[in-house]
């Protein structure tokens, strides 16, 4: 498995899920987890996804969710698994 950890944040607005969902989908990563929250009015999520069965390798899949997140107005991050317990480690 190579797992990445994908944060979105932004303004609250219809289709977000969708979108971000829908370009995972089309390039064969799997959703491991995946919890949202919308705080007044800014939308948080946070996805641990399988990108191993993907055709694309890790930094076209996050150029792509980028450029999703720029069209939908919200910010996209990913990161491979490793990094982020890493840079999150107390």
């Amino acid at each position: 498995m190579e797992k990445v950890v994908i944060t979105i944040t932004g303004q609250d607005r219809t289709g977000i899920v969708a979108n971000i969902s829908n370009i995972l989908a089309k390039n064969n990563v799997n959703i491991l987890d995946i919890r949202q929250s919308i705080m007044d009015d800014l939308f948080t999520m946070i996805m641990l996804v399988d990108i191993s069965t993907s055709a694309k390798n890790f930094m076209d899949i996050e150029k792509e969710l980028n450029e999703a997140g720029e069209e939908i107005g919200v910010k996209v991050i990913a990161q491979h698994e490793n990094i982020f317990k890493y840079m999150h480690r107390i």
